[in-house]
C-alpha cells in the first residue's frame, strides 16, 4: 500500500472560546479519534482535530483518506475544572487527558493557532520524530551519516556533541540542515 499525502481540517467549535479556557490533548484509543471529536461537540464542549487526507493504494482500486494528523489524539478546549474534565473523560473512546497530572496540561494557543494554520493553508510538511535538546541522536545523511552525539541548540543553531567519555572530551558541530533521529 503506497500513500500520498494532502492535507485537510477538521474543527468544530460548537461553544464561542472564553477567556478561562483552555485547550488539552486527549489520549483516544486506537481509531476513535473522529468518533471522539463528534460526540464532544454534542455535548458542547469545543474541539480540534487536525486531518490529512492521504491516497491509500491496494491492488484493486486508489482511495482518499482522511486520517487525523496525530493519531490517538484531539484537541479539547474547556475550563479547568473538576465538573469538565469529569464530563470530556466520560465520553466513549477517551483514555484520559494529556500531560503530567490527572489535570492535564495546558496547551499554549499559539501552538493549537499554528497547526490551524499549516492545516488550513495547506502547507506542505512531514511528521518528524520529536527531539528534545539534550536527547542523543543520529545524523542520517550527507557525509556526517551515522554520526551520534546529544543534541543542543546555541545561538539559535542546532548542533551536536560528541564525546570521548574515557578522555572527559567533546566537540560540537553545527548540524543546521541535516536529518537526525533518536539513536
Amino acid at each position: 500500500m503506497s500513500s500520498s499525502v494532502q492535507i485537510s481540517n477538521y474543527t468544530d467549535q460548537a461553544v464561542p472560546p472564553q477567556a478561562e479556557q483552555s485547550w488539552y490533548a486527549l489520549h483516544t484509543y486506537p481509531r476513535h479519534e473522529k468518533r471522539v471529536a463528534a460526540e464532544l461537540t454534542t455535548k458542547g464542549i469545543q474541539t480540534y482535530l487536525p486531518l490529512i487526507t492521504r491516497v491509500h493504494q491496494w491492488s484493486d482500486r486508489r482511495k482518499q483518506v482522511e486520517l487525523p494528523l496525530f493519531p490517538c489524539y484531539t484537541f479539547v478546549r474547556i475550563t479547568p475544572s473538576a465538573e469538565e474534565r469529569v464530563r470530556v473523560l466520560r465520553t466513549g473512546g477517551v483514555i484520559s487527558l494529556v500531560g503530567g497530572t490527572k489535570e492535564g496540561v495546558p496547551i499554549p494557543e499559539n501552538q493549537i493557532d499554528d497547526l490551524r494554520t499549516l492545516v488550513t493553508n495547506r502547507i506542505p510538511f512531514d511528521p518528524y520524530p520529536f527531539l528534545k535538546i539534550g536527547q542523543r541522536v543520529r545524523v542520517c545523511g550527507g557525509s556526517l551519516n551515522g554520526l551520534e552525539g546529544i543534541l543542543i541548540r546555541r545561538d539559535g543553531k542546532r548542533r551536536l556533541v560528541m564525546s570521548v567519555e574515557s578522555i572527559e572530551r567533546s566537540l560540537s558541530i553545527c548540524i543546521e540542515g541535516l536529518g537526525v533521529e533518536a539513536a
